[in-house]
């Protein structure tokens, strides 16, 4: 079942994909038939960048309804991720269609063909420029205001497009005035300007398949909703898994006193996920927990002698979960090491020596964790 938020997130983004299917349709019909009146190679190359636009809407269409499908047993997590696939395809499609145009400008470049503009086809390329700047600046707008990267790359792609055609309109004019023709070589600079936005699109799509870090605006949100509670003496090691655009699970720890019992956090916990969930749209998979130690004026003091050892090294971004179990004669805690330390396990049994040669009473434990949010 989907939410509502998620169903006017589809309907809006196959809204206005279905428009810049209808428009880059309409120009590519234009600017093919008036490109082949004129002779004009740059003219005829900016109807096939219309297409590959069109391209472009109808794979965004078809993501947006595949990711928007619910999850099901072979795709527990839903089928987000396909909106990310799209956005890769459409990269490509402009990369081609930019190496394509390259191609096609260098030929006329070696073998150049005098075009025969007229004051029609000029004027018809003039509107074309100012349809798809319009086209372009709506399309991306929306992909933004939606966090759709296939909407916001078909956006991008048209104010390419606007480029090409108002590069194509200045050689025209230029050729109209002093017989020079420049479009050969305007269309080769643009060719090179598209591929790459293509390689960036791609880029930056990629990136986010591999996984990239939480935006640190959501991070910060999540331990602050979880800060809140009264019984939570600090929010550690927040991971978070994205599976499509705003979509995301995942686990964290809190500290809290070792005084609590079961039932108490057994039901701190479950507070914890619907406020998250409800606040931040964050599903919580797993609260770990970290013990507190209360009441223990030695474990304080041992906190303190470890804190200042481990702080003292440069690298170290972070210490926590200490806990002291005298009964059992352990010392735990965990540390974050940031990943520029060239060899950060290198400072990880530094620090886990000195410790250990401090406290030789204790079975020392240290966790290694990895600067996963802000």
């Amino acid at each position: 079942m989907k939410s509502s938020n998620i169903e006017s997130r589809e309907k809006t983004i196959v809204k206005t994909s279905a428009l810049g299917v209808a428009a880059n349709a309409a120009l590519a019909l234009i600017k093919a038939v008036v490109g082949l009146l004129a002779n004009s190679i740059a003219i005829v190359l900016d109807a096939v960048n219309n297409l590959s636009d069109a391209l472009s809407s109808v794979i965004t269409i078809v993501g947006t309804k595949i990711a928007g499908k619910p999850a099901d047993k072979k795709h527990p997590y839903g089928h987000g991720r396909v909106e990310y696939i799209s956005a890769l395809v459409i990269a490509v499609i402009i990369l081609y269609a930019g190496i394509t145009s390259l191609v096609e400008s260098v030929k006329k470049i070696i073998l150049p063909e005098a075009p025969d503009y007229t004051a029609v086809s000029l004027v018809i390329v003039g509107i074309a420029v100012v349809a798809k700047i319009v086209l372009g600046l709506y399309v991306k707008s929306v992909g933004k205001r939606v966090n759709s990267d296939s909407l916001s790359n078909s956006g991008q792609d048209a104010l390419l497009d606007a480029i090409i055609s108002a590069a194509t309109l200045v050689a025209a004019i230029v050729f109209s005035l002093s017989g020079v023709s420049l479009e050969a070589y305007l269309g080769a600079i643009i060719s090179l300007l598209i591929i790459k936005a293509g390689v960036e699109m791609a880029w930056r799509t990629i990136s986010r398949i591999v996984g990239e870090r939480t935006p640190a605006e959501l991070s910060k949100g999540v331990k602050n909703t979880v800060s809140e509670f009264e019984e939570v003496k600090g929010v550690y090691d927040l991971f978070l898994n994205n599976y499509g655009p705003d979509i995301y699970n995942g686990s964290l720890h809190i500290e809290i006193d070792d005084s609590l019992t079961a039932v108490e956090i057994d039901e701190l916990t479950r507070r914890i996920s619907e406020a998250v969930y409800l606040k931040n749209g964050v599903i919580l998979t797993a609260i770990g927990i970290y013990s507190r130690n209360t009441g223990d004026n030695n474990a304080n003091k041992v906190y303190k002698n470890v804190r200042d050892t481990v702080m003292s090294k440069d690298g170290v971004m972070q210490m926590h979960g200490f806990y002291l179990n005298e009964k059992e004669g352990r010392l735990t805690f965990d540390i974050i090491i940031d990943f520029a330390v060239p060899d950060r396990r290198a400072l990880y049994e530094e620090i886990y020596r000195e410790v250990a040669a401090s406290y030789p009473e204790y079975s020392v434990r240290i966790t290694l964790d990895n600067d996963m949010s802000d």
